[in-house]
């Protein structure tokens, strides 16, 4: 059925048209954006939430959801993840020790104020890639699958996940969003964080000085060589996204797993290549949603 398929963008004689459900990976907000301006200087590295980051406005990232649980103290929120289809949330395998009264909260920029925009769904199950591996958090992807539907509006839409045919290295303008901690307490931001961030060659990434051998071929590394700027703890699960170079819509290109600390120098925060993993996505939205339907 149509929600078994993931939101492919194709472009058609200049037009943008979906394989289903209209689009993915648009604003439905206007946004003027000013390219961000990186003051350095004496940034904290131990930071832990986006470093360097800024307030996103509301309807900025309107596929990011925030995962909580009812035991997770403050703002209850414990990883991101990003919506790829009304039933479907894609995020990081490691997230999930406990499945248990988990809900996720859409279309929210603000924790404490969610806004009449906002939508929660309680948690049917979670599909962990059957390789993830805790030690060496490779595999690290997971799917959930919402108890309802979600319904999208101007603060809620749907990230587009990138196939085969797209070369994801030469996309220039790249962002990371979360509500990771701001506290090395651990303590999340009540506001969505926003920074704008370079995508990293897997070579250099993984070079001596670097990370040394650690990083899978399904990774991608995106930061700063001389740190100031990353996710970090409480981020996880959150979207790694680059706007199309031709057109206005965003790809979720990442999944953010992992980092050395914070925006360290030469530690950039570490993700699951999502174009790596489009057909197990593909797969398992449609091998579960068949199995519903036959039941």
């Amino acid at each position: 059925g149509a929600e078994g398929t993931v939101a492919v963008a194709v472009l058609l004689h200049g037009s943008l048209t979906m394989n289903w459900l209209g689009s993915c990976g648009l604003r439905a907000v206007p946004f003027v954006y000013h390219p961000m301006t990186n003051s350095y200087g004496n940034m904290a590295y131990d930071m832990t939430r986006i470093v360097g980051g800024t307030d996103a406005k509301a309807g900025a990232w309107p596929w990011i959801v925030s995962i909580q649980h009812p035991w997770v103290r403050g703002l209850r929120h414990m990883c991101g993840g990003s919506l790829i289809s009304p039933h479907w949330v894609l995020t990081a395998a490691h997230c999930f020790d406990e499945v248990s009264m988990m809900y996720v909260v859409i279309g929210a920029t603000q924790l404490t104020k969610p806004g009449p925009g906002a939508q929660m769904r309680h948690v049917k199950q979670v599909l962990i890639h059957e390789y993830y591996n805790s030690h060496d958090w490779s595999y690290d992807i997971a799917l959930m699958e919402l108890d309802h539907p979600v319904q999208c509006s101007l603060y809620i839409q749907l990230a587009c996940v990138p196939n085969t045919t797209l070369t994801v290295s030469e996309l220039q303008n790249c962002w990371v969003a979360g509500w990771g901690a701001t506290t090395a307490r651990g303590d999340s931001s009540d506001h969505l964080q926003q920074a704008t961030v370079h995508l990293i060659g897997l070579q250099l990434c993984n070079s001596s000085h670097w990370y040394a051998g650690k990083i899978h071929t399904h990774n991608l590394c995106a930061g700063y060589p001389e740190g100031n700027i990353d996710t970090c703890q409480g981020d996880s699960g959150g979207p790694l996204m680059c706007q199309d170079n031709t057109a206005e819509y965003w790809w979720v290109v990442g999944i953010t797993s992992w980092g050395e600390g914070c925006a360290r120098p030469k530690q950039p925060g570490v993700y699951i290549s999502t174009q790596h993993f489009y057909s197990w996505i593909e797969y398992n939205m449609r091998a579960h949603h068949a199995a519903e339907s036959a039941s």
